[in-house]
């Protein structure tokens, strides 16, 4: 396996007085010329670059005076071993797959997580894969959270991602979850539409940060339990962690949910708390699954629709939800 240099760490600049008009990932191409433009660019849009504290645009312009912080994570290789992980593939064809990812299961690579993703296993059960995604995340259009269960649509090819990945950010993906949140909704249909960015004081989190990425969640109540929804939510966007973050945002946090739980059954209060703590105890990881996936076809523009049961784990912690 080859080596990647280590460039992981933070980096500190401050806009000089001579800075010219420049977009900020052209400056910092200038400032850094130890990173690539695609790295730079990945920063970004992951949020590991701040603009006096607040998440950056690569567009937009740095002016004198300004503070930027660029957070390096550390690299992983850049070259997988496929490893022969089990895979329930839906769906495949010459150009896309559908699969049906457990919980438990990372995405792509990245620190502590070298080994043992679903990247590993795609390349041992699909010998063709869109590169567009770069070594790391071969023919991934979109990912789901580690402990999130459901459907993924895989790109078989280069001009599939290229179509795919347009329609995704068109808002032509339309991408459905099943999920339960502690307490109570105010009304049976809720939008949330609120920014997302990396944290500005917790750098491993998302927030509603002001100025963040554009994010939008339609929440729809399915089921009232005793001191718990049952909710439908529908991405309008995708950013990462966006349903949890929201629904956290709102009061109204992922039952199971490590990160953005906050204190969970703890703040269930009253005669519901007992009832609270049980359902917590049954939940085994974050009450979330892609449930449903739709899409058009990027060869022949079919329309093409998926569905995905809720998984075992879950389903038992519904039932007994539902008779408490």
């Amino acid at each position: 396996m080859s080596a990647v240099p280590d460039m992981s760490g933070r980096r500190r600049l401050v806009v000089g007085s001579d800075v010219d008009q420049r977009r900020l990932d052209a400056w910092l191409a200038a400032q850094l010329p130890e990173l690539s433009r695609s790295r730079i660019a990945r920063l970004l849009a992951d949020g590991h670059v701040l603009v006096n504290g607040q998440p950056a645009r690569k567009s937009q312009r740095p002016e004198p005076g300004d503070v930027v912080e660029i957070e390096l994570p550390p690299p992983v290789s850049d070259t997988l071993e496929p490893e022969p992980i089990p895979l329930d593939i839906v769906y495949q064809d010459e150009d896309i797959a559908v699969l049906n990812k457990p919980a438990g299961l990372v995405v792509h690579p990245a620190p502590g997580h070298r080994r043992g993703t679903l990247v590993h296993a795609l390349l041992h059960h699909l010998t063709d894969l869109s590169g567009i995604g770069g070594v790391l995340r071969p023919g991934i259009v979109h990912r789901l959270d580690r402990d999130t269960s459901g459907l993924m649509l895989i790109a078989k090819n280069d001009a599939a991602h290229r179509t795919l990945a347009a329609a995704l950010k068109r808002r032509e993906v339309r991408r459905i979850y099943l999920a339960a949140a502690w307490g109570h909704l105010p009304t049976d249909d809720v939008v949330v539409d609120q920014p997302i960015a990396r944290s500005p004081t917790h750098r491993q989190r998302m927030a509603v940060v002001e100025g963040g990425r554009p994010a939008r969640t339609r929440l729809h109540r399915l089921e009232r339990w005793r001191a718990a929804d049952l909710i439908r939510a529908e991405l309008d966007t995708g950013r990462t962690h966006q349903i949890r973050v929201h629904l956290a945002h709102i009061g109204h946090p992922v039952v199971g949910d490590a990160v953005y739980g906050g204190a969970g059954a703890r703040g269930i209060s009253g005669r519901d708390q007992a009832w609270a703590r049980e359902l917590e105890r049954r939940t085994p990881r974050q009450f979330l699954h892609a449930a449903e996936l739709g899409f058009r076809h990027p060869r022949t523009d079919a329309p093409m629709r998926f569905e995905a049961p809720l998984p075992e784990d879950l389903t038992a912690a519904a039932e007994w939800a539902r008779g408490g």
